[in-house]
């Protein structure tokens, strides 16, 4: 079996899909109008248990120093959610799930905390 074969629908490690640059984009824009001062993608892996852990998109700093996960989704699986909710009682940063609306939605993202 070839190694390099990747679940459909999963981006390599590292890449980002077409709704987490269009977020990336948006956390530049913030970056730059002063509300954030870093952030990165897939950079932090965190142990949720013994072999399971939460690699979450995007970490993030508001510019008062506070540390943000946030997660972009297109659409959000069972699996995503109990990950991101384990992770919000484990862990000291505000979780922040993401997802784009549609445009028939009026566009933007979707924010809830967790």
């Amino acid at each position: 079996m070839n190694k390099n074969v990747q679940a459909l629908g999963r981006m390599k490690s590292g890449k980002m899909n077409n709704t987490e640059k269009a977020y990336a984009q948006y956390l530049e824009m913030q970056r730059r109008e002063g509300e954030i001062s870093y952030y990165s993608f897939d950079n932090i892996n965190l142990r949720l248990a013994d072999n399971t852990f939460y690699k979450p998109d995007f970490l993030v700093m508001r510019s008062n120093g506070q540390l943000e996960i946030h997660e972009v989704k297109g659409h959000w699986t069972d699996d995503a959610l109990v990950k991101i909710k384990v992770a919000a009682d484990k862990f000291p940063f505000k979780f922040i799930a993401i997802m784009k609306q549609t445009k028939r939605n009026g566009g933007g993202w979707d924010v809830r905390d967790f």
